[in-house]
């Protein structure tokens, strides 16, 4: 019996230092490939920093394995390991992309910002036409509070890549903070072909500031409705709370209550998710003679070009919800600024000055909308938007009338 298993083992034990010798033999590209399979696949950092370390010892110049390595490092929170080779790679090949790129985030996401930038800055010399290092660049020139500067890397960045949805997210949300001045003016006008006999006017003029916490934006809003007269004052605030996440603030106050409401307040928490998504939850309190609670929650999502956002505001009263939903689909054919809107809804939104105090109705009834604009930057500082608006609405049970909404605003940043 013995015997029979010593003759079953002896073809293993002769071919068993062929399969370590094959092992050994493993090109440098295919031990690379299986560190990626290891790192990729099952999450086995530790196997891949060994596959990618013998990979190196076959190939010490090979700079994609190289910069995979410190790549590993840095995922496994192994920072001066991963400067080591970073470090490495660019006294051999000073600038170079992929390594310039995972370095410079390796120092952002590590808060030595103005390393990262100079990392950044260096491999953009040798590649100035890197979407990656151009995206980084702006993103450590936010966290450094130079708002202008990583708002033109992002105007530069969208120039040479449009399609860069990452890009276009960032550049959206760095917009408003780029320049610490904005001074605006808009009128809209509202006809009605039977729910009212007289036009609506709207005026708005506003003072926007960006400061170390967000913006902040005080407004006066003029009115004819009815053929009657009014004021409101209201007050903006979007504080950043981190990279994130960061707010909405809104009060709002009138004396001419049937005008405006006496009282209008907003509070929203949005976030920045992976893969350009972004969310939105909040709540609106409208005060006319009597209370107005509306919950709001928003998603959208850039994709290449287009921007495609879904909002839903929900009305508690008595047994009750209101519901109303928009959809709308954003074209940009520039930058943050230079876009094409197209909406459709159904509802009446408390954010829209022009239309919220019709929510002061004691009827809620059926109401369905198509909106478009259109937004320009030109000479860097400068915003013109046109819009227009259609709504069709029950204002009485089994009784429509047609709503024709006419705005222009302008903005000058500074």
């Amino acid at each position: 019996m013995i015997k029979k298993y010593l003759l079953l083992l002896i073809p293993i034990l002769l071919a068993l230092p062929k399969v370590i010798v094959a092992q050994e033999e493993l090109s440098s590209d295919a031990l690379f490939q299986q560190a990626r399979q290891a790192a990729f696949e099952s999450k086995d950092y530790p196997k891949a920093i060994r596959l990618s370390k013998k990979a190196l010892q076959k190939s010490p110049d090979y700079t994609d394995i190289e910069t995979f390595l410190g790549r590993l490092y840095t995922w496994t929170d192994q920072p001066d390991s991963a400067r080591a080779v970073f470090e490495v790679i660019m006294q051999k090949k000073p600038g170079n992309e992929d390594a310039s790129f995972a370095y410079a985030s390796l120092e952002y996401w590590n808060n030595n910002s103005e390393k990262a930038l100079s990392i950044a800055e260096n491999g953009l010399s040798t590649n100035p036409n890197s979407s990656d290092l151009l995206l980084i660049k702006a993103k450590i020139l936010n966290s450094l509070n130079k708002l202008e500067e990583a708002n033109n890397t992002i105007v530069l960045l969208l120039k040479k890549d449009p399609k860069n949805t990452e890009a276009r997210a960032f550049g959206e949300r760095l917009k408003e903070n780029s320049t610490p001045n904005k001074v605006g003016l808009s009128y809209d006008f509202v006809h009605f072909d039977k729910q009212f006999n007289d036009p609506w006017h709207l005026v708005s003029i506003d003072y926007g500031r960006q400061t170390k916490l967000g913006s902040i934006t005080g407004r006066l809003n003029y009115a004819n409705r009815f053929a009657e007269s009014g004021v409101q004052g209201e007050l903006e605030a979007y504080p950043r709370i981190s990279k994130t996440f960061y707010s909405y603030l809104g009060l709002g106050y009138s004396g001419d209550v049937g005008i405006f409401p006496k009282y209008r307040s907003g509070f929203s928490l949005y976030a920045n998710l992976p893969s350009a998504f972004e969310a939105e939850a909040g709540i609106r309190f409208l005060h006319f003679s009597d209370n107005t609670t509306v919950y709001t929650a928003a998603l959208g999502k850039y994709i290449k070009n287009y921007w495609l956002n879904f909002r839903t505001y929900l009305t508690p009263s008595g047994s009750n919800i209101s519901q109303s939903y928009s959809l709308n689909l954003r074209y940009y054919y520039g930058g943050s600024d230079d876009y094409f809107n197209l909406g459709a809804g159904t509802g009446i939104s408390p954010d829209e000055t022009s239309n919220n105090i019709l929510l002061n109705s004691g009827y809620k009834l059926r109401s369905n909308n198509i909106s478009a604009s259109f937004k320009h930057l030109f000479n860097k500082k400068n915003v013109v938007t046109l819009s227009s608006s259609w709504q069709n609405q029950e204002y009485r049970r089994d009784t429509r009338g047609n709503q024709i909404n006419i705005g222009i605003s302008y903005q000058r940043r500074f």
